[in-house]
């Protein structure tokens, strides 16, 4: 089966990002099929060169250079979404294959996927990552009701021309079909988790590089600093572990637009460089030593209803890696923790009773531990990405029809 994959931004693990559409993509090759990514490359000096194809793992990957990150407003960011999703569509309807497989977001992606399967005459797959529009209306980001009104009719079309859907969480699929989708059409295949490349971590590796952090109880987040990850959460943590639990050290890891204002509060509440260290992104080939050597790590969103669906990268990553996980919001992963004893869900207003929770976790030692080895326990029976690949391949043959029924992953 030739599969044409849409995703704007596509990562590989030497890359600073999620690497989902690469491990499955990687894999679908593997099992004998062909893989199309149509993708952007965001840096570099040739803008405006044209497409750029190369190899990577056996995919054929389509770079056009569309500038973009995190930092960007919201108009420059939207100018990006509609310049890749013009030049992306013309690309897969020249390239030719036997489904489409669009993921999102941005939620513009679902035009060239549309676009191409019309053309081609075969069915589009779309993935929500996000629910788009919903959470940039609900916290505020998208205002103007001439452009909620085309969002919201950009959503009911993407929804109306795909054959199947394959959603990140079960409340994702649950706004899908509030959306309008038939539930018997939307497949939950969650965010994954890479077994043979976190469960190698080695903390020694990493620590070796930051002696001065040996013997602290380390409180990872590793992520983007971006305007719904409320990152600001920790440094407001860090000031009140300040008063009950002094010795652990509340790490940073990543960049994006908020980076500035987190920095600047950090010195402001006086705990950067104290209980609190910034340093930037890493590729995801050093995060497992990074992980090895957290004590916890956090996923972390601002206080909104609309985000406790989502299926962050850093949760699944924290799971793989056998280490304990600590979250500040409601939903599924809240629920996960509690029922399978994998970490702490913390307030997300109240920080005194957020550090007291924090501090009272982290004061025995093999707490922590025996929830490394539940989360551990967690990726390998529920999560691991090979049996997801394979569950997301399966939605894209029975799309494609009878001519790929032959072409089902191997069992495993």
């Amino acid at each position: 089966m030739k599969i044409i994959y849409l995703h704007q931004h596509f990562r590989t693990p030497d890359q600073m990002g999620g690497t989902r559409s690469y491990e499955f993509a990687r894999r679908w090759v593997s099992w004998g099929h062909s893989v199309t990514m149509i993708t952007t490359r965001q840096v570099g000096g040739d803008r405006y060169r044209g497409w750029r194809v190369r190899d990577v793992k056996g995919i054929s990957v389509h770079e056009l250079c569309v500038p973009y990150s995190n930092s960007m407003g919201f108009s420059g960011r939207i100018l990006a979404f509609l310049r890749f999703a013009v030049h992306s569509g013309i690309r897969a309807a020249k390239v030719g294959g036997d489904v489409v497989f669009a993921t999102s977001t941005p939620l513009t992606i679902a035009l060239p996927g549309v676009l191409a399967s019309t053309r081609l005459g075969v069915r589009l797959v779309f993935e929500v990552r996000d629910l788009w529009p919903e959470i940039p209306i609900a916290i505020g980001v998208l205002r103007n009701p001439v452009l909620i009104r085309i969002a919201r009719q950009l959503e009911r079309w993407a929804y109306r021309n795909s054959s199947r859907v394959i959603a990140l969480s079960p409340g994702m699929a649950d706004g899908v079909v509030r959306g309008g989708f038939p539930p018997n059409r939307i497949t939950v295949v969650p965010n994954s988790c890479d077994l043979d490349l976190f469960q190698g971590g080695d903390a020694k590796r990493f620590l070796a590089e930051h002696p001065e952090w040996r013997g602290r109880p380390i409180v990872l987040y590793a992520g983007t600093f971006g305007d719904i990850n409320g990152v600001g959460y920790l440094v407001e943590l860090a000031a009140r572990m300040q008063h009950v639990a002094p010795r652990p050290l509340i790490l940073l890891v990543g960049e994006g637009r908020q980076g500035e204002s987190i920095r600047a509060r950090a010195k402001e509440l006086g705990v950067l460089g104290v209980n609190l260290e910034i340093l930037p992104s890493l590729p995801k080939t050093q995060i497992p030593d990074l992980l090895a050597a957290a004590s916890v790590a956090t996923s972390v969103v601002i206080d909104h209803p609309s985000l406790w669906n989502n299926s962050a990268n850093k949760f699944f990553d924290t799971l793989a890696a056998a280490r304990a996980v600590v979250i500040n919001h409601e939903g599924w992963q809240a629920d996960l923790i509690r029922e399978c004893s994998l970490g702490a869900v913390l307030p997300p207003n109240d920080f005194d009773a957020a550090a007291r929770i924090l501090a009272e976790f982290l004061r025995d030692p093999s707490r922590a531990q025996r929830a490394g080895v539940a989360a551990g326990a967690l990726a390998r029976a529920r999560f691991d990405r090979e049996r997801l690949s394979r569950q997301a391949l399966n939605v894209l043959i029975d799309a494609a029809g009878p001519k790929t029924s032959l072409a089902r992953p191997p069992a495993g």
